[in-house]
């Protein structure tokens, strides 16, 4: 790839430009970048659409590319590994992309207790058990694990929709909703109308050790907002994904999970913009069932964490990558 062409991907950043152009309404609007899969509209980073209500990112990134353009020859040392993503590490060949992940504990890549990592997880309990035991009771592969990160606060309005999905999917659910630290005590209530309906048939809890949940054997699917930890976290473990994008990269990791990777299924909202019950039971069926779906979707996750563990292995990808920087470095 020329250096031209880098400039096609890297260029609008610098010069704080935005696609203009990208009809966010058309689902089969698609963008073309050199030496990547094509992306439609959704499918970008919400910051480079001109609905994008936080402009600061863009001056944000592109300060960092100015600095970057001024080196020489800037190495970047990427959460990643070159199998998943050996593609776009290349693409731009102006910087020297370096994977050096998976970066998780090591006690989670080398399959050893996930417990080594749990950092007051016995803080948050019930009044009957805590939930690392609780998800011990449930049968393999069974618990639909649901977060959406330390930022996102749903609306009411989609927070039931998701209780709905889950008790109409009849699985047992691992929930993490977190209190919205803004909210007003004269507000509307936002508890959910059906919580003691969920919490017979899963647990509710307003927070968790993530990786030692995605780690446990009960775990069947994450319906996650894609962050990127989270989706390195849950391709780690090897459990299938119902992706549930956001904003910011979300939309572009959702895409890679569902088109790229096949470990899971991406949600599409209503025209309002919420995800109804009913969509959440579909993707569930499709991730958990026992159709051709989602035995591929099982069989490509446990390949990608596989690879996983073998980037961050001695001689593997990552290991070695990070071993020739720190040479380099020291030389």
């Amino acid at each position: 790839m020329s250096t031209s062409q880098t400039d096609l991907i890297v260029q609008p950043l610098i010069s704080k430009n935005v696609i203009t152009n990208v009809k966010c309404s058309d689902p089969l609007y698609r963008v073309e970048l050199p030496g990547l899969e094509p992306l439609t509209s959704r499918d970008l980073p919400s910051f480079l659409v001109p609905s994008n209500a936080y402009a600061f990112v863009l001056s944000l990134f592109a300060e960092q590319l100015e600095m970057l353009n001024k080196e020489t020859n800037p190495k970047i040392l990427v959460n990643t590994f070159d199998a998943l993503e050996h593609r776009a590490l290349k693409v731009i060949d102006k910087f020297n992309m370096i994977g050096i992940g998976p970066l998780l504990p090591s006690a989670i890549l080398d399959g050893n207790d996930p417990s080594d990592t749990c950092f007051g997880a016995d803080l948050f309990q019930n009044s009957k058990t805590s939930y690392k035991e609780w998800l011990n009771s449930q049968p393999k592969s069974s618990v639909v694990y649901v977060s959406f990160g330390s930022i996102c606060i749903l609306s009411k309005k989609q927070t039931e929709e998701i209780a709905r999905g889950l008790l109409k999917s009849n699985r047992p659910f691992l929930w993490v909703i977190r209190e919205d630290p803004n909210k007003k005590q004269e507000e509307e209530d936002g508890d959910i109308s059906c919580r003691k309906e969920l919490e017979e048939k899963g647990m509710i809890v307003p927070w968790c050790d993530q990786v030692e949940v995605l780690s446990n054997q009960s775990l069947g699917c994450f319906i996650s907002h894609c962050g990127w930890n989270s989706t390195l976290e849950s391709l780690v473990s090897g459990v299938p994904v119902v992706a549930f994008p956001q904003w910011t990269d979300q939309g572009t990791n959702a895409k890679l999970i569902e088109d790229d990777w096949e470990i899971g299924v991406r949600v599409v909202p209503n025209e309002e913009g919420i995800v109804e019950g009913e969509e959440i039971t579909r993707c569930l069926d499709l991730v958990m069932g026992d159709g051709e779906k989602g035995k591929d979707v099982r069989k490509n996750a446990k390949k990608w964490k596989d690879l996983a563990r073998e980037a961050v292995k001695e001689s593997g990808s990552s290991d070695k990558n990070l071993k020739a920087f720190v040479d380099e470095v020291l030389s």
